[in-house]
């Protein structure tokens, strides 16, 4: 009965724990001035360090999604243009965000894990307590705000990128010309898509990082605990996007 009970708090215990240290990383009595050349650190490590795999998982995702579109709508019955009408929103609502998401839950959200964790068990973390330091504040904030700046920076990037794989393939597969597919882009565009797919990008960027600092921050067992943490973090980080991705589809669209 004790063993169900735990079970049953064990998630509402976590969720406290989080919501706890996501509360405490901002709301901090020091100054914010010394924590900023750390948040410049992890703008470059998240954001501009993450553009060569971004960009090349965008092309080919809007590559691959142009031969599949001409191979199941193109017809007699259908202009060609409706591959740039397909190709276009979906990796401005869909593709863009969560294929981003996705690999940045891997390459982010794991190194985020892994350094927390190592920090934790070497006990690096507790010397920053002792030197007077808010270590939730120095160590996570900075994580999370440069997660928050980047991630829709490289949503914008993923799009543009992902279209012009598309249209590089168009081009190159013979199945239309860049005017058809400019066209059939612009023929199904609703000014609100782009609002949309940034709020995805804001949302994915703090869900990664928060949850990433948190598997790493609260990390225990020496060097199994950082791979478990590590596993942890890039797992939970791709389940939740998917949750948040529903939520934000059925809420806004």
């Amino acid at each position: 009965m004790t063993y169900s009970l735990t079970w049953f708090l064990r998630p509402f215990t976590i969720l406290g724990k989080y919501s706890l240290l996501i509360f405490h990383a901002f709301v901090s009595p020091d100054d914010f001035r010394t924590y900023r050349k750390n948040t410049f650190n992890q703008m470059m490590r998240i954001g501009v360090e993450s553009i060569p795999i971004v960009a090349l998982a965008a092309a080919f995702s809007g590559a691959v999604t142009t031969v599949q579109v001409s191979y199941q709508l193109v017809s007699v019955f259908l202009p060609a243009t409706v591959i740039g009408s397909v190709v276009a929103p979906s990796m401005i609502l869909e593709l863009g965000p969560v294929v981003t998401g996705f690999i940045l839950a891997g390459r982010v959200g794991a190194r985020i894990a892994a350094e927390l964790g190592t920090m934790r068990v070497t006990e690096q973390i507790d010397a920053l307590e002792a030197m007077g330091l808010n270590s939730i504040s120095y160590l996570i904030a900075p994580r999370i705000l440069a997660g928050i700046i980047m991630f829709p920076m490289l949503y914008v990037a993923a799009c543009a990128i992902g279209i012009g794989g598309g249209i590089t393939v168009a081009n190159l597969g013979g199945y239309l010309t860049t005017q058809e597919f400019v066209q059939g882009a612009q023929d199904f565009f609703r000014p609100f898509d782009p609002y949309f797919g940034l709020s995805k990008a804001f949302v994915f960027g703090f869900i990664i990082t928060s949850v990433s600092c948190y598997m790493g921050y609260f990390t225990a067992g020496g060097a199994e605990g950082v791979g478990k943490s590590t596993t942890q973090a890039a797992v939970m980080s791709c389940v939740f996007i998917l949750i948040a991705d529903l939520v934000l589809a059925v809420t806004l669209l």
